[in-house]
């Protein structure tokens, strides 16, 4: 039996069209899902550009927010509770420099502002009757609440993909990177294509960024979990102090917090459930990128003392990043 050995440049060959069959198929998924998905990415990071800017639009479009003084008064933010609770509230943010009202938080998505001195209703706007919260709620949950959220998630995770694989079919030869990053003007397929091409792989570092920190927030608690166990870190305390509350002491409730982490900002009280006597707030430490802070801080329901302080600036690099 006569045996014909198998050539090496035949092999080579046959390993060659594979690899172009398969560059070819990436590259169709690369365009056609890059469309489709890309779309609703670029949407969406184009209402976040314009979110970043959200407070200050705000006083530009009601400046009637912006004419007062900042100051946490106990006995107003006792009267908001009170009032408006029952009514959905479920956290407040203190009045601050860059906003000095009450800006309060409802479960349906709409937020209302109170005057600081005497709690007066100001405004109330939600996704149906302001441009900035429609944005917010396209930009965080594709105007479909908890369904649109993980859409969002599935997107960004595909998101990613094309990153990567255009990485891949961009990734030049040696000696060919200047080629590669090079816009050529003609013809206009051709320079719309290199536009592409040249201005992704300059500015991949950012889009990774904004998208492995987007799917983040889709999935925070599984990031942190991963984060934490990587690069140590812990996740804030959920204190249980059981008993009914009549009335929160939000006077010394209020001082207890204020001096709890010196040099940190209190930024938002969370409503108090009323089988519980922790009073929870959010707030600001100094050198955090967050504009209301990760530090947290709980307080009696008496105001007779804290209950723990978490300052996030403190925590290992998981917890932190």
């Amino acid at each position: 039996m006569t045996v014909f050995p198998v050539m090496p440049h035949a092999r080579s060959g046959t390993g060659a069209n594979l690899k172009r069959r398969l560059r070819r198929g990436l590259a169709w998924l690369h365009l056609w899902v890059g469309l489709l998905v890309g779309s609703v990415f670029a949407l969406n990071g184009l209402a976040g550009s314009v979110l970043v800017f959200h407070t200050d639009l705000l006083r530009w479009q009601y400046p009637q927010l912006a004419a007062y003084e900042p100051h946490a008064d106990p006995a107003v933010l006792e009267r908001l509770v009170a009032e408006w609770a029952p009514r959905g509230v479920r956290s407040i943010d203190l009045p601050k420099a860059e906003l000095p009202v009450w800006q309060a938080y409802f479960a349906n998505g709409e937020r209302a502002y109170f005057g600081p001195d005497d709690g007066t209703l100001l405004l109330r706007r939600g996704p149906d009757n302001d441009v900035l919260m429609w944005l917010h709620e396209w930009h965080v949950a594709l105007l479909a609440h908890g369904t649109g959220k993980q859409v969002l998630g599935i997107i960004g995770w595909i998101s990613l993909g094309l990153l990567l694989s255009g990485v891949y079919l961009w990734w030049p030869k040696p000696g060919r990177w200047r080629s590669h990053l090079k816009v050529h003007a003609q013809p206009p397929a051709r320079r719309w294509a290199t536009w592409h091409r040249s201005s992704g792989a300059l500015l991949l570092p950012l889009l990774l960024m904004a998208t492995v920190t987007g799917v983040g927030m889709v999935y925070g608690k599984g990031f942190h979990a991963v984060l934490t166990a990587a690069f140590g870190g812990a996740a804030p305390p959920t204190p249980v102090l059981a008993g009914t509350v009549e009335k929160v002491a939000w006077d010394p409730v209020l001082n207890q917090a204020l001096h709890a982490l010196p040099g940190a900002r209190l930024s938002r009280v969370s409503i108090p459930k009323p089988e519980s006597r922790v009073i929870s707030f959010r707030a600001r430490a100094s050198g955090e990128w967050h504009p209301n802070g990760r530090s947290e801080i709980h307080v009696d329901a008496d105001g007779t003392h804290v209950i723990s302080v978490f300052d996030a600036t403190a925590q290992a690099a998981g917890a932190r990043a």
